[in-house]
């Protein structure tokens, strides 16, 4: 099982959401579960925002008034005969609490209070934030909802708890007839971890190293005869982290199973896919590139009290294949992640 602090660690990287995560401070032993770290992300997350002030926003409103407020609507006014009873259609702009952002939040609080596997006393602060959300509608979020919310610089905070949100949101299973609500164990969702964790390992270099440029770059196949249309069905070859200085270029593949190692007839072997997809970016790379400096491919992967650190040369390429164990300390793997780009492979 992953440390739940390490859980933490690992989505604020994913989400590029360090400095706003340090607001929300966790003691070692006061989360046992993923739904309950969220739950005490939200409370923490939302007793800030209470404390310096919910996000406003300008919300349009129709209505038939005795005194000209806003934008008159001449055109309905007289359509309804509204002048001669001494009123007037208006369309007003006026600032509210009640945005799409703080009417994810308070559905969010719901569905937490309604989740039975909560300790007591959360459960009761999670409602005592839920009752100050009074001027917020109490809407069903759906996963438009999160696209519609604009960010700003004084509204950067939101960010992060959004990200919360719409991770509880994907994993809560609501029973409408029972009134129940359940919570997914997303560590054990190899699809959603896989993105997480890719997310996780790019930010976390970006961040904890000068020595190279991090992106992720698109690569071309080289030597390849075809026309437009036969080469339309090629794959495309997209890497998850790309690291690049002046001397040296890293790809790193990061790929999350629950099983590290594949194993076909007793012999434990690595996932033949991920050798070749690998080899695959090295090797059209290195023709694309034109600059003379070897190309270095990196297999990552996260494991659990497992070790893994294998050394190829493949052609003249250093392939490294090697795990990241996310039950040590944070410190270690820390250390672990930059010590795998620090120096040359060969």
């Amino acid at each position: 099982m992953i440390p739940i602090q390490n859980i933490y660690f690992l989505l604020c990287y994913a989400w590029d959401t360090l400095a706003e995560g340090q607001v929300v401070k966790l003691s070692e032993d006061e989360c046992d579960t993923p739904i309950d770290l969220f739950a005490r992300v939200l409370e923490g997350g939302v007793t800030h925002l209470l404390k310096r002030g919910l996000d406003r926003g300008y919300i349009t409103e129709e209505l038939d008034t005795s005194s000209l407020r806003g934008k008159l609507d001449v055109s309905t006014s007289i359509k309804r005969n509204l002048f001669h009873q001494a009123h007037a259609h208006c369309i007003v702009d006026s600032l509210s609490y009640d945005v799409v952002h703080n009417q994810i939040i308070k559905a969010t609080l719901r569905h937490l209070i309604r989740f039975g596997g909560l300790k007591r006393d959360r459960h009761d602060r999670l409602l005592g934030l839920y009752r100050k959300l009074h001027e917020v509608s109490d809407i069903e979020v759906k996963a438009k909802d999160f696209d519609r919310i604009q960010f700003h610089r004084n509204n950067a905070f939101y960010g992060f708890l959004m990200h919360v949100c719409r991770l509880i949101h994907e994993n809560l299973i609501v029973d409408q007839d029972a009134g129940e609500t359940q919570f997914r164990d997303f560590l054990r969702n190899e699809r959603q971890m896989a993105a997480v964790f890719e997310r996780f390992v790019r930010n976390f270099y970006k961040r904890e190293q000068t020595a190279f440029r991090v992106g992720t770059e698109t690569i071309e196949w080289q030597d390849v005869e075809a026309d437009d249309f036969d080469r339309m069905f090629l794959p495309k070859m997209r890497t998850d982290v790309s690291l690049a200085s002046s001397e040296r270029k890293l790809v790193i593949d990061t790929k999350y199973y629950s099983q590290t190692l594949q194993k076909h007839y007793d012999k434990q072997s690595i996932h033949s896919g991920n050798m070749y997809q690998l080899f695959s970016y090295v090797k059209n790379l290195q023709v694309q590139e034109h600059r003379g400096r070897t190309i270095e491919g990196i297999l990552v992967y996260p494991t659990v009290g497992t070790s893994l650190d294998l050394r190829y040369r493949v052609q003249g390429h250093a392939i490294r294949i090697a795990t990241v164990d996310l039950n040590a300390d944070w410190k270690q793997i820390h250390e672990r992640l930059l010590e795998l780009v620090r120096s040359p492979l060969s």
